[in-house]
């Protein structure tokens, strides 16, 4: 698949080079030229009225196989406990298995993991648990070889993951392995029914683009998905499914790698993806000093601290605060916005949250469009206030 130019119906008129949205046109000569770097987006094509500029479609995939069925659910856990984000994930492939009417599984490779039970609650129709000491700590070369192997065998039509650290680093092997795509850190999941398609949203370029991207010609369909995009569902704890124990043999796979020690990050005292409650801060705090007066804010009511990417473009506070599309999205019970104008990048991180508060001094912030209640004034008024009334 390429872009063709035809230089004899070229005319020099111009139009597609303003067009092209990554400056990759130029006028030589009176004829179009195409630097490196074209993404075939087509937007030069639209604008060209004389057919000069064309792409070549793709060669005809092979059909595929209508043996590939189900949504699969990767159940990350650690320390034996299952992480939220299986439970997410969980809710949003049960409503993805129901459009394709099909069923929906969960995959959960560990030891001792308690509550595997509940994944059936969350919706998973069946669960294939993998028990064994050998799992305890998550050995990716473990995970990688068992979950192929898995896939191999069921055939799965839709594989999904969290976007977490081990998901991130894991998944893409197993995609790799199995010569399929995979899109990485999604913010949304959908079906195109007719064609049995999974449409996989993701940001892109800084956040300013998003784009929804599908694998027509590989199975399984592939992509892990960034924790609190996705709202849990109630647990039905009525529901019934199936518990399928697996065997785990490790002999015949190399581990390159060797856990010597978790290593617990004890610098915030609340972790921001888990928080019920986030004190966020942006370029309306003025300088890093200031970040002090959220912060014991946030201590007085229990918070997590967190920052829009400006704060920390401007080296106010580091990346691990940051919400938002190129950082942690977040679903808090409360979100406390202060000085925060609300780029759309930052309202895609956290606009989910049950209740958004917006302290901002420009009455016309795009924040207080997603806000539950706004305060319009100076926020080195308004949240002393604030700390005075819950410390008194």
């Amino acid at each position: 698949m390429g872009i063709n130019f035809d230089l004899e119906k070229c005319t020099g008129c111009g139009n597609c080079v303003p067009a092209c949205p990554f400056g990759l046109l130029d006028m030589v000569d009176d004829k179009v030229q195409l630097k490196e770097g074209c993404t075939l987006c087509g937007a030069c094509v639209d604008a060209c009225s004389f057919e000069a500029i064309t792409i070549e479609a793709p060669q005809k995939t092979v059909e595929l196989s209508d043996s590939f069925r189900g949504v699969w659910v990767f159940a990350e856990q650690r320390r034996g406990t299952l992480k939220n984000v299986a439970y997410e994930l969980l809710s949003r492939g049960r409503e993805l298995a129901d459009t394709l009417q099909t069923e929906l599984c969960a995959v959960c490779l560990g030891h001792n993991v308690e509550g595997i039970d509940r994944l059936i609650a969350y919706g998973a129709d069946k669960v294939y648990l993998v028990d064994s000491p050998d799992l305890a700590d998550n050995q990716e070369d473990y995970l990688t070889h068992k979950l192929i192997e898995l896939i191999r065998e069921h055939q799965p039509e839709i594989v999904i993951a969290g976007a977490t650290a081990l998901g991130r680093s894991f998944f893409p092997r197993v995609a790799a392995i199995l010569n399929t795509g995979l899109t990485a850190d999604c913010t949304g999941l959908d079906i195109d029914i007719e064609k049995r398609l999974l449409l996989q949203t993701r940001p892109t370029f800084g956040g300013n683009i998003m784009a929804t991207i599908i694998c027509p010609a590989k199975r399984p369909q592939m992509a892990t998905v960034r924790p609190r995009v996705f709202k849990k569902n109630n647990p039905d704890e009525k529901r019934q499914g199936q518990i399928i124990r697996v065997d785990f043999k490790k002999e015949g796979i190399t581990s390159k790698t060797r856990l010597l020690d978790f290593i617990d990050d004890v610098t915030e005292t609340v972790k921001l993806e888990d928080a019920d409650i986030i004190v966020s801060g942006g370029r309306g705090l003025g300088k890093p000093e200031n970040f002090k007066l959220l912060a014991e804010l946030a201590e007085a009511m229990g918070a997590a601290l967190g920052s829009s990417r400006a704060a920390v473009d401007e080296g106010w506070i580091p990346y691990s605060h940051q919400v938002g599309q190129t950082g942690k999205t977040v679903c808090p019970k409360l979100y406390i916005a202060c000085g925060i104008s609300g780029a759309i990048q930052h309202l895609a991180g956290m606009q989910t949250s049950d209740i958004i508060v917006a302290i901002n001094d420009d009455p016309n912030a795009p924040i207080f469009e997603v806000a539950t209640y706004g305060i319009v004034g100076d926020l080195f008024q308004v949240v002393p206030m604030l700390i005075k009334k819950l410390k008194g």
